[in-house]
């Protein structure tokens, strides 16, 4: 019986993850065209005719639809898809880390905002500002749901990762956007400066991997320039969730 009450719970935490997802989607649509995401009805990009709320439904519509549009039968991005499932995934997983918590809450809050940082970034090289103090509410938050990271700590933390970016962009001009800068220095507060050094060397790791990469293969030239925002954001979530466990891990290693 109890395993039933939690597979209803955990159903429940997917649709509401998915649908913050496929609210997530609009926002990443929207924002950069300029256009309100909190006035005007959704409308298929191709023809312009206002979606029903059947066409709504996250994950089962565009199942249901074959991933077409209605109207005029074109082709939906499966990104759509893919976004709504995995913010519905992400929610399962940090319920299941947390429990039925304010924790989860605010966690789920923090990641799905590093979410849509991260795709706009990766499709405009670009961070909103919006997007940027919309985390301000998750971060202050976490100063009360997770006191194990001191004031002192979360202070250090807002110049520990963005100062240096900063004299790295003065020094080199454009190796790191005005985004990046801002992004790390809520986030970092968020995190404490331990978990904030973790977060930017896992995402440096990331990053140069991919860039070296591409490099190899020649898909881009020495001058390209590569979004680091969504290295960031994945940086922070796994710092945020998983960071004291990596850090006390990796102490481990020397005995300390």
């Amino acid at each position: 019986m109890l395993y039933a009450v939690y597979a209803v719970l955990y159903l429940f935490v997917f649709l509401f993850g998915s649908c913050i997802g496929s609210f997530l989607n609009v926002i990443v649509y929207r924002v950069p065209r300029s256009i309100s995401f909190v006035r005007g009805r959704s409308v298929c990009p191709a023809c312009g005719e206002t979606l029903k709320p059947l066409d709504l439904i996250p994950v089962l519509s565009y199942l249901l639809l074959r991933g077409r549009c209605r109207n005029c039968g074109a082709k939906i991005a499966p990104r759509y898809l893919l976004a709504e499932l995995f913010c519905g995934g992400m929610a399962v997983w940090l319920f299941i880390h947390y429990d039925f918590t304010l924790q989860a809450l605010c966690a789920f809050a923090l990641c799905a905002l590093l979410w849509t940082v991260a795709l706009i970034d990766h499709d405009t090289m670009t961070i909103p500002n919006g997007l940027v103090i919309a985390l301000i509410v998750p971060a202050a938050a976490a100063v009360l749901l997770f006191p194990r990271v001191g004031l002192l700590s979360r202070a250090i933390g807002l110049f520990a990762v963005s100062v240096p970016l900063w004299l790295l962009t003065l020094c080199i001009p454009d190796c790191f956007g005005g985004g990046d800068i801002k992004l790390m220095a809520v986030c970092g507060f968020a995190l404490g400066w331990q978990n904030a050094l973790l977060a930017a060397f896992i995402a440096v790791i990331l990053c140069g991997g991919y860039a070296l990469f591409l490099l190899v293969t020649r898909r881009i030239g020495k001058k390209a320039h590569i979004a680091f925002g969504p290295y960031l954001a994945l940086g922070v979530a796994a710092a945020f969730v998983y960071g004291d466990a990596m850090l006390t891990g990796y102490l481990s290693l020397f005995g300390l």
